[in-house]
């Protein structure tokens, strides 16, 4: 599983996410992170938010439900075998 580090922003701290899958849907980037590096954890779907050519990805968690509710759907058949609960 591939381990991201994410700076928070407005701070030097960081936060560590494994990454579970990812999907491009209307043009725009998802992962679907964890905080465990089993898969145990809390999972997000996180939207890259960067523009085309900037070399570090902007990442936002998803918020909105409807927008959540598709993305928890598409990952869920991505991932037969994992029970996603949003």
């Amino acid at each position: 599983m591939e381990k991201i580090v994410f700076q928070l922003p407005d701070s030097q701290e960081t936060v560590d996410f494994f990454v579970l899958e990812q999907t491009r849907i209307n043009g725009a980037d998802y992962i679907l992170v964890t905080d465990a590096e089993d898969g145990d954890g809390e999972a997000l779907i996180l939207k890259d938010l960067s523009e085309d050519g900037e070399q570090e990805a902007v990442y936002e968690i998803v918020e909105d439900d409807d927008e959540l509710e598709a993305l928890s759907v598409i990952f869920g058949e991505m991932l037969e075998d994992v029970d996603l609960t949003f």
